[in-house]
């Protein structure tokens, strides 16, 4: 039998895929303070300066991404029903 793929399962898709990557984020957020935390050299410093300001910029990006979705199915749930 052949499934077709409803409005829900791409909107579940998007949701894990954002999710995922969130959960990524998080890593290399952790990795880039653990880099911070480690460098002597002025240079390296400012690049791991730099480093964390941009994976901060990406998970305070995601974040507002997956808000706007989490208010989208709460304004439309009929839309998780696969209309």
């Amino acid at each position: 039998m052949i499934r077709f793929l409803g409005k829900n399962n791409t909107m579940d898709e998007n949701y894990t895929i954002l999710l995922n990557d969130l959960k990524k984020t998080e890593h290399d957020l952790a990795l880039a303070y653990a880099d911070f935390e480690n460098v002597v050299d002025p240079d390296l410093i400012d690049s791991c300066i730099y480093q964390v300001n941009a994976v901060q910029l990406r998970y305070k990006f995601l974040l507002s991404r997956m808000k706007q979705m989490e208010d989208s199915y709460a304004k439309n749930p009929l839309e998780l029903l696969g209309s």
